[in-house]
């Protein structure tokens, strides 16, 4: 079973899980959320909606999953104020990360097997947490990757296109550029390098998967000339996991390396910042990609977009990337079984 967090309740997320009610499904989902906010955002699509609400679990059973087309079940999760489409709210924003903590303890305790999420709004997270000593709220990854309790987690993208797939994983995800050299440290690069492989391995079933590394600096540092990041830090990293067994390219120069000739040769890119690696996965298939986060206890996937609040309840929306991330979540569940 999988479970499914919209994310910002004022934007497209309760669109998404209206809409993936409307088709009939051959899995089971279970969406943590409010009620009244499903229901009266199917009403403004115009859409049908019929909800079934989860029991607790020694109370479930057989529980019979909603699987027609214009059902969901739904895991009940309150708002804290009224949402109106398309008008954040700080107030929510313990909604948000409430939803994502127990569909996180349902992915931990095994009643759920991979969890997908809907965009959320970070701004507006970071604006309901300011006057606390809470440290800033970075993303879903990083969330996720403390309230699971693991050392590392890798972000990648990926994006089916004309039978071949394009992998981008980050190691680094959202920091400043003027924090990105100082990151990539031996020790950081051995663990998102480690845990990339392992979770191709493990939740993509490639056997043996072939990494290609980016270069820091422009021309991969020109032999030092333009840095010395891959002289001094990401060469000898890859040397040394290549003499454990891990196949490894690079580092190469981010510019040559997306090209299609490149690519066709690699099950993933490692890049070593944000906007080196999405910029050309999302250029390729922005609204059909899937955010995969690599090395937690079970798999989570994600839209490539954000939260759209000027569509919210407009019914102008596009699915292509929902349907994406179901589908690699819904593989894993499929797996498991």
């Amino acid at each position: 079973m999988i479970a499914f967090t919209p994310g910002e309740p004022a934007g497209i997320g309760p669109d998404l899980a209206v809409m993936l009610a409307q088709e009939e499904r051959n899995y089971d989902v279970v969406a943590f959320c409010d009620q009244t906010l499903l229901l009266e955002r199917a009403d403004t699509l115009d859409l049908p909606l019929s909800l079934s609400t989860l029991p607790p679990v020694e109370f479930r059973g057989e529980f019979p999953y909603s699987r027609a087309a214009g059902t969901l079940t739904i895991h009940p999760v309150a708002v804290e104020s009224p949402v109106v489409a398309g008008e954040l709210n700080s107030d929510n924003a313990n909604y948000v990360l409430n939803c994502i903590s127990l569909a996180t303890e349902a992915c931990l305790a095994g009643d759920t097997s991979a969890l997908v999420t809907g965009p959320i709004h970070k701004g507006i997270i970071n604006q309901a947490i300011s006057d606390t000593n809470a440290p800033l709220f970075s993303g879903h990854t990083e969330y996720l990757q403390k309230l699971c309790g693991v050392d590392e987690v890798v972000m990648m993208l990926a994006h089916n296109e004309l039978g071949s797939t394009l992998r981008v994983a980050l190691a680094t995800t959202h920091l400043p550029l003027s924090e990105v050299a100082a990151a990539i440290t031996s020790e950081k690069l051995t663990k998102i390098i480690m845990t990339l492989d392992q979770g191709l391995r493990k939740n993509i079933n490639i056997k043996n998967p072939k990494i290609v590394v980016a270069g820091l600096n422009p021309h991969a540092g020109e032999d030092g000339y333009l840095g010395r990041e891959e002289l001094e830090v990401i060469t000898p990293t890859l040397e040394k996991l290549r003499s454990q067994g891990l196949n490894l390219t690079g580092p190469l120069p981010a510019d040559t390396l997306f090209t299609r000739p490149n690519l066709l040769e690699y099950d993933a890119v490692l890049a070593m910042y944000h906007d080196q690696g999405l910029p050309v996965l999302k250029y390729s298939g922005f609204g059909e990609a899937v955010n995969i986060t690599l090395g937690l206890p079970f798999l989570r996937t994600s839209v490539d977009h954000g939260t759209a609040l000027e569509l919210a309840g407009s019914g102008e929306i596009k699915t292509g990337s929902l349907k994406a991330a179901v589908e690699v979540a819904n593989l894993t569940d499929l797996n498991r079984t």
